[in-house]
């Protein structure tokens, strides 16, 4: 076996990785991958990508194991059975969750192209892929995964698939930045791009290569310049060239509009110093010894990225004039910058044996406080697709990670649900039509229950009716139909409509008998409502089902059984009157601007007495309906009819006039209430014509009508009913 494949590791760790190598080595034999790279040749390589990256043995032995032939399209516990006999629970955990994120893959590569082709679904499967990782190797092992499969293209000139490139780059390179593993996110973005777009990969590497004579002297000459004046003012440091990458050039000729010969960085330099004081130290050097570039430095040691990214960055220019970017961090914050998370990451407790079997009653060896918040972290990203490559993406706030999952649909376009959602929730996610209509569902092609509850990863189908509605059960939450808001809110809405279409049908069955009593079935129901100050006869049905308005009232309106003449603009004016003049008509004490004798009535729905403002509204056969300004009624009537509405105002001569008005009073019910109630009426000397009482849980609501002769008279009824005892609150209508 390779030595590269064990470096870093203890005699007992090494001879894990042997020992998974030796096992599954003759397995392998003649076996390819998909893309025609040896089985055996792909497993050496991912493990030497995670030994790259400071991997610990668990992780390296179970990459060695993944493509086990008996194992091959299964990501089953049974499947795994084995592997767990002979090397652990803990690796087969591992293989187990690989296999899982490979199933996840193969049916997003399969997926039509509109279902993937939106930034949201990008980023939705990335956050799919760290949620079905229950431990964060996991998706370390799929990363060093792609990055071997890449680097066989390469190596063997194989011609690569675009859809896989493009995949690196819309889901992996992202997963491996926001991991912060800069090591492998620059090599698989090169790649990825080499077989994407490779014109322009070629051009922009002739042009490196063009200038690499010039840019290497220019290299040897600054570092030499800079460890001799960094060794002077005492600070011990590494200073290198930092390798370009030419998918990042790239990107900031693409984002930023400039050409090759403008980029900044194409000459680089890193610093490498023992601790944060000596960063400042060098930063103050470099820019005493060249000239700072403005609006080109950032702190991210005072201000890291939401990856956990830390070192300062700076452009300055040389004698020449020529720009260049010079890094300064410590070697800490190199490994994080190189490794990511698995620079420092412990896998173990402190003191136990790496070869030591994990059970079930040892949780505290498979999820650590540090994973959990790394899981938050990762999981709180936003659009991170959309952001440019060296762009500080700051953290959102989300809930966290266990409470949502991600399940896919058929076309595998994956949504996001609360934890706890079942297939109907699922359905009302993707339409309303097809919540209503579900009844049943299948995961993974196994016909389940509507209450069972989705996991991450799962594949939902909805089975359907072609018709029908939801059930009540659905609202019941001790039956466990919904977890989504969202979800109960339509089948509330569902119901709502039902119950209001019953209201209407009831409704006008009940105006229509009283209309057959009448005699007047011939009426139009429509300029009916309207008269009785609803906006459409809908309105008038709910309300006569609900018992919330008196039939009686459709007898008074209808009253002189011989019915007017219609009215219209022809027969309005009887005389002729200058425009601006105003003549009192009828009892109601309203003048209409610019119309004589004109039979005026005031609106029940609101009730208008002065000093109201009003407007009139023309109706058929009952002259003028006066309605105060604010009425909603009038609002409706008005903006379907704006022809009909005409300018009235108060007239002079009111003294004589009463006009009903309608009140609420709310108050704490007891025994003579009314009775005092009737004794502010009497001493104010207000006729109360009707009076409509009800009392529940202590609370009396009580409304009067009563008629005043204008606003201040009604403003000292409502102050002195107030005052009564247990009175709560007393309003005008």
């Amino acid at each position: 076996m390779n030595a590269s494949l064990v470096v870093g590791l203890s005699h007992d760790d090494q001879a894990l990785v042997q020992r998974a190598a030796d096992w599954a080595t003759p397995q392998f034999a003649g076996l390819q991958m998909p893309s025609g790279e040896p089985l055996i040749d792909h497993a050496l390589g991912t493990a030497a990508v995670l030994a790259g990256m400071q991997a610990d043995a668990q992780t390296r032995a179970a990459s060695l194991l993944i493509a086990l032939p008996d194992m091959a399209g299964s990501a089953s516990t049974k499947s795994t059975d084995h592997v767990t006999q002979q090397f652990g629970v803990e690796i087969g955990r591992l293989v187990q969750g690989t296999r899982a994120l490979l199933r996840l893959g193969s049916l997003a590569s399969g997926a039509s192209q509109t279902a993937l082709d939106s930034v949201a679904q990008k980023e939705m499967l990335r956050k799919m892929l760290l949620a079905m990782a229950a431990d964060l190797r996991i998706v370390l092992i799929r990363l060093a995964s792609r990055l071997q499969t890449l680097r066989w293209y390469a190596a063997s000139k194989t011609p690569c698939d675009p859809a896989l490139a493009r995949e690196t780059l819309d889901l992996y390179t992202p997963l491996a930045n926001r991991l912060g593993i800069w090591q492998i996110k620059w090599e698989m973005e090169d790649l990825a791009f080499r077989f994407t777009d490779p014109t322009r990969y070629k051009d922009i590497a002739r042009l490196l290569e063009e200038k690499r004579i010039e840019r290497e002297a220019f290299i040897t000459q600054t570092v030499e310049k800079l460890t001799q004046a960094l060794k002077q003012m005492g600070v011990t440091a590494q200073v290198s060239g930092r390798p370009k990458h030419i998918y990042s050039i790239y990107n900031k000729m693409r984002h930023k509009n400039l050409e090759f010969s403008e980029l900044f960085d194409v000459r680089a330099l890193r610093i490498i110093v023992p601790d944060e004081r000596d960063c400042y130290a060098a930063l103050s050097l470099v820019h005493e010894l060249w000239v700072p570039v403005t609006d080109e430095f950032d702190d991210y040691i005072s201000r890291p990225k939401s990856n956990g990214y830390r070192s300062l960055h700076t452009v300055v220019a040389d004698e020449a004039g020529r720009p260049f970017e010079v890094q300064i961090r410590t070697q800490s914050m190199h490994e994080f910058a190189e490794y990511g998370m698995a620079a420092h990451w412990r896998y173990k407790e402190s003191g136990s044996r790496s070869n030591q079997a994990v059970t079930p009653q040892q949780p505290a060896q498979l999820q650590y406080d540090q994973q959990l918040a790394w899981m938050r972290q990762l999981l709180a990203w936003n659009n991170e697709a959309a952001a440019k490559p060296d762009q500080m993406i700051a953290p959102v706030a989300q809930k966290p990670a266990e409470d949502r999952i991600y399940v896919l649909s058929p076309q595998a376009r994956v949504l996001e649900l609360p934890a706890g959602a079942t297939a109907v929730d699922f359905a009302y996610h993707l339409h309303t039509d097809l919540g209503h209509r579900c009844r049943g569902a299948r995961i993974d092609g196994q016909m389940v229950p509507l209450q069972t509850q989705l996991q991450t990863g799962q594949t939902v189908e909805i089975v359907t009716t072609k018709s029908g509605g939801p059930s009540r059960d659905w609202l019941n939450p001790q039956l466990g139909f919904l977890a989504s808001p969202r979800a109960r809110a339509k089948v509330r809405a569902w119901f709502n409509a039902i119950e209001l279409q019953q209201r209407i049908v009831q409704g006008q069955a009940l105006v229509e008998k009283e209309l057959q009593r009448l005699g007047k079935t011939a009426i139009n129901l429509e300029h009916l409502a309207q008269q009785l100050g609803f906006a459409q006869a809908d309105d008038l049905y709910v309300s006569a089902a609900k018992e919330e308005f008196s039939l009686r009232q459709i007898d008074a309106i209808l009253q002189p059984v011989v019915p007017e003449p219609e009215i219209t603009p022809e027969t309005l004016v009887r005389h002729e009157a200058r425009a601006n003049s105003a003549t009192q008509t009828g009892k109601s004490g309203v003048l209409v601007v610019g119309v004589g004798s004109l039979m005026t009535q005031l609106a029940r729905c609101c009730r208008p007495a002065p000093p109201d403002a009003i407007s009139g509204f023309v109706t058929r056969g009952r002259g003028v309906s006066i309605h105060r300004e604010d009425c909603t009624s009038y609002a409706a009537l008005a903006a379907r009819q704006p022809e009909r509405v005409i300018e009235v105002a108060w007239g002079s001569h009111m003294a004589a006039t009463v006009y009903p008005v309608d009140l609420s009073i709310r108050s704490q019910d007891r025994p003579g209430l009314l009775r005092d109630l009737s004794e502010v009426f009497a001493r104010l000397r207000l006729n109360v014509v009707a009076v409509n009482t009800q009392s529940k849980a202590s609370i009396a609501q009580m409304g009067f009508t009563v008629e005043v002769h204008d606003g201040a008279e009604l403003t000292r009824a409502l102050t002195a009913l107030t005052e009564v005892s247990g009175v709560v609150s007393a309003q005008r209508r």
